[in-house]
């Protein structure tokens, strides 16, 4: 006993070190409270969509990158989650029962959120596997049932709030793309509208057909005329002018001629509605009904992609390893926990005796 005092008084630093190691064997060995370790192993993968039935060549991918994974992480450990799990399997209850050591339980079930949140994350634990793209999930808890439990609201939940996110972004898709197809339809009625107002009004349905017909007639009396122009000089080489075959003649031209003269009055005048203006005035109507029209083709394609592509943004979570049902705690590691604190407290106290040496011989 006085050996004991005078080594204390002489060697505090490695008497208090004593003291640790025992109150930490003791905590380790009898007082810690066995926690219940479960685990799941997730990766998120999207449905395969082929749209080739759509005559559209596209097959959207299945398994995602890390990029969703890590959101998962995040939303997984949030302050969201919490309260979804609190509000689900009361957690604040079960981490602050009384016969759990003073320790490890929660302080009581009405802490704040932060110290909550704080607390929860020393008993979950959510890391991504880089080398294999996985979330591995584990959750210590005091009862292996409410551990398994939490490990399947933390799949479930997560699985929800990642259909929730790429459905929200692809619902607005749709909108936006349904809205501009609406306003591309009524461009088309309008456009055809004003399109079959006009050949009512003219009273044409294909102006452009009818100046090609008056340009083959046209060119059906002209060339008449220039085969009759071609007799009457035959003849006018041995007959008279006024002979009744010359006279008869030039009666034929002056009719093809004249009817010529109409045949051009129709398509080109200086006032009045000429088929030439006609014409372009159609066929511009017509390219504003062509161009609408695929408009509205193009934009409802890209609306019904949209739609498929809301389909693939939906997340499935596919459990590798499905939520363990701990048979046994394993938690805490009792040996291995007391063998760090007892050569961590070791290492300290080394330093310290190290230091009281050194100052020791600076004063001598």
């Amino acid at each position: 006993m006085r050996f004991a005092r005078r080594f204390t008084k002489r060697q505090p630093h490695w008497a208090l070190a004593g003291v640790l190691i025992v109150i930490a064997a003791i905590y380790w060995g009898l007082i810690a409270t066995d926690r219940y370790v479960s685990r799941a192993h997730i990766v998120l993968e999207s449905p395969e969509v082929n749209l080739s039935s759509m005559n559209i060549s596209s097959l959207l991918s299945g398994t995602q990158g890390s990029g969703d994974l890590l959101l998962l992480r995040d939303h997984l450990l949030s302050v969201t989650m919490l309260k979804k799990l609190q509000q689900d399997l009361d957690l604040r209850s079960h981490y602050s029962q009384q016969f759990i050591d003073r320790w490890s339980r929660l302080g009581s079930a009405d802490v704040p959120i932060e110290h909550f949140h704080e607390y929860m994350l020393k008993h979950i634990s959510v890391e991504f596997d880089e080398y294999s793209a996985i979330l591995k999930i584990q959750v210590e808890a005091y009862d292996r049932e409410m551990a398994t439990n939490i490990v399947q609201a933390l799949l479930d939940e997560g699985e929800q709030h990642m259909n929730r996110m790429g459905q929200r972004l692809a619902e607005e898709q749709v909108e936006f793309i349904d809205e501009q197809a609406k306003i591309a339809e009524q461009r088309l009625f309008d456009a055809r509208e004003r399109l079959l107002q006009f050949q009512n009004e003219k009273g044409l349905v294909a102006p452009t057909q009818t100046v090609q017909a008056i340009f083959s007639t046209v060119s059906q009396l002209q060339a008449q005329t220039a085969a009759l122009e071609a007799r009457k000089k035959a003849l006018l080489s041995y007959q008279s002018p006024q002979s009744p075959e010359v006279m008869r003649l030039s009666s034929e031209i002056r009719s093809l001629e004249e009817q010529i003269q109409l045949e051009q009055d129709k398509l080109a005048k200086q006032t009045g509605n000429a088929l030439n203006q006609t014409s372009a005035e159609y066929e511009t109507l017509q390219l504003r009904a062509e161009f609408a029209l695929q408009l509205y083709t193009t934009t409802i394609t890209a609306l019904e992609s949209t739609r498929i592509e809301a389909a693939r943004k939906l997340k499935q979570v596919s459990i590798l390893e499905f939520p363990t049902q701990p048979e046994y705690s394993t938690k805490p590691e009792r040996m291995y926990n007391w063998v760090v604190f007892l050569l961590f407290t070791l290492f300290i106290a080394a330093i310290v005796h190290l230091a009281r040496a050194i100052i020791r011989d600076h004063k001598h």
